[in-house]
């Protein structure tokens, strides 16, 4: 934890590619120079957008992780116009149902795939990929705490032995507890994180994610987007959890952290899919995803509490925005300026919130002042809250 508070420097900020407008209607170019222009120092590279990229090199994007020359060389072209713009690629994303598959050559080939992107990291000069908790629920996965900490142990030995052998820096494997997994809370990925037992093994923390878990129900028939039925109560039960994060977290064990928030949609209109298959937060995570702080558009999140946590263990990573909203995939040549800017004003609006609260991880009476603080907030913009 942090000896301090509030922290001294303010941390780097960054953007997601996806958070910049869909890889459909965007190409990836004129996004990073909204984002430069904006003032971001981080970009986290989606899938799809490295995908497209490739496409627009009329190399075939289905095969984004294959190692062939021409990949490799565009990986470096991309890397090198980032730093030309006055930027770095933070991490590559994302990486799906990978951990806890019991077939060992189903495991091993998964494994496999996150091995398959350690030559674009060097491409890209980057050295973190990350993936999220396996959402798989069928018989031939497990959560079983012992069976995905080995994984986690295993991919972060093939990433070291990786570095040793080209020499380079370390790369680094990024562990994220999805709302919708299994592993969905950042404790239980943090468990997992800890039983691998790899220095170069960390958690990401994802502020929407936990949110969506901890705070959030956007089905809530009252109306008001929570679990629990009282604005105090959400946050009683919000700040502890945030105060054992703070606790008991080093700073250096995470690896990246996502800022986001989210709209209050109105549980009459916006319901559940009736696809069994389709997690029920999917819909809204994907669609209904806000900057910080937007309360303009309808968030609601009390995202500076995540924010603190997460500063207070003496993170010194990028804040980072990961935004899904139907907006970003409006066509026009306006979308990822106008996005770059409302992801800036909010990140500064939440580094500023978040390093105001009081430091509620110390104290009942800071606990106290820190809740009084954030529902000041909350109750001042948003009346259904």
């Amino acid at each position: 934890m942090s000896s301090s508070w509030p922290p001294v420097q303010r941390n780097d900020f960054g953007i997601a590619t996806l958070s910049l407008g869909n890889w459909r209607k965007h190409t990836l170019t004129p996004r990073l120079e909204a984002a430069a222009k904006a003032g971001y120092q981080w970009i986290d590279l989606f899938d799809e957008c490295w995908a497209a990229y490739l496409e627009e090199h009329n190399l075939p994007g289905e095969q984004l992780w294959e190692p062939t020359p021409e990949n490799l060389r565009i990986a470096r072209q991309l890397g090198d116009l980032v730093k030309s713009l006055g930027m770095r690629i933070a991490c590559t994303q994302p990486l799906r149902m990978i951990e806890g598959i019991k077939d060992p050559t189903e495991r091993r080939a998964s494994l496999n795939l996150v091995a398959k992107r350690f030559p674009f990291m060097r491409a890209f000069d980057t050295d973190l990929v990350f993936m999220c908790a396996n959402i798989r629920t069928d018989s031939g996965v497990t959560s079983d705490l012992k069976t995905v900490a080995r994984d986690l142990a295993d991919l972060g030995d093939m990433a070291a032995a990786y570095a040793e052998v080209d020499g380079g820096k370390m790369l680094k494997i990024g562990y994220e507890g999805l709302s919708w997994a299994t592993r969905n809370t950042w404790s239980s990925s943090w468990e997992a994180v800890r039983f691998a037992n790899r220095p170069n093994v960390g958690l990401i923390v994802d502020a929407f994610n936990i949110l969506a878990v901890e705070f959030a129900d956007p089905y809530n028939p009252a109306g008001h987007g929570r679990i629990y039925p009282t604005l105090e109560e959400s946050l009683e039960v919000l700040t502890g959890s945030m105060a054992s994060l703070a606790a008991t977290v080093p700073g250096d064990r995470i690896f990246f952290f996502q800022c986001g928030d989210a709209e209050l949609v109105n549980p009459l209109t916006f319901l559940p899919p009736d696809d069994p298959k389709i997690p029920a937060l999917l819909p809204w995570s994907r669609s209904h995803r806000l900057y910080p702080m937007e309360e303009s558009r309808g968030a609601y999140m009390p995202v500076e509490l995540v924010a603190a946590a997460v500063l207070a263990t003496g993170y010194k990573g990028p804040l980072s925005l990961e935004v899904f909203n139907t907006s970003l995939n409006q066509g026009g040549d306006d979308i990822a300026g106008t996005h770059a800017d409302r992801g800036m004003e909010g990140l500064i609006r939440l580094f500023d919130a978040a390093t105001k609260l009081a430091p509620f991880w110390r104290s009942p009476e800071s606990t106290r002042q820190a809740i009084s603080q954030v529902t000041q907030r909350l109750q001042g913009t948003s009346p259904r809250l």
